[in-house]
C-alpha cells in the first residue's frame, strides 16, 4: 500500500493541477533532515495523468519515521515550498 499525495501547493510544477498532483507517483529525495519532491518539474508544460492519482512511489529518506523499506507509510503526504521549491512537508526525522 502506498501513501497518497493529498495536496501540493507548488503551483509552478508541471504536475500540479489546482493544488493536486497528477503524476502517477512521486519520489521523495533530499538529504538527512530534509526531504524534497524529486518529481518536481518546471518546464511550462502541463504533464501527468488526466486524473489526480498521485502516490509516493519511493522514499529515499530512510531516516523518516514514515519510511518502511523505502516506502512511505504516512496516512497522506503534503508537498509544498520549504528549503527547496517542492518539499515533502510530511517528512519527520526519526
Amino acid at each position: 500500500m502506498t501513501s497518497h499525495v493529498a495536496d501540493c501547493s507548488v503551483t509552478n510544477c508541471s504536475f500540479n493541477d489546482h493544488t493536486n498532483c497528477n503524476a502517477a507517483a512521486i519520489t521523495v529525495g533530499g538529504a538527512e533532515n530534509h526531504a524534497h519532491c524529486a518529481t518536481f518539474i518546471e518546464v511550462g508544460v502541463h504533464g501527468g495523468l488526466p486524473k489526480v492519482l498521485a502516490d509516493v512511489g519511493a522514499c529515499q529518506r530512510s531516516e523518516c519515521v514514515h519510511n518502511d523499506h523505502l516506502m512511505c507509510k504516512a496516512p497522506e503526504v503534503h508537498v509544498g515550498p520549504g528549503r527547496d521549491n517542492a518539499d515533502c512537508l510530511t517528512y519527520a526525522h526519526a
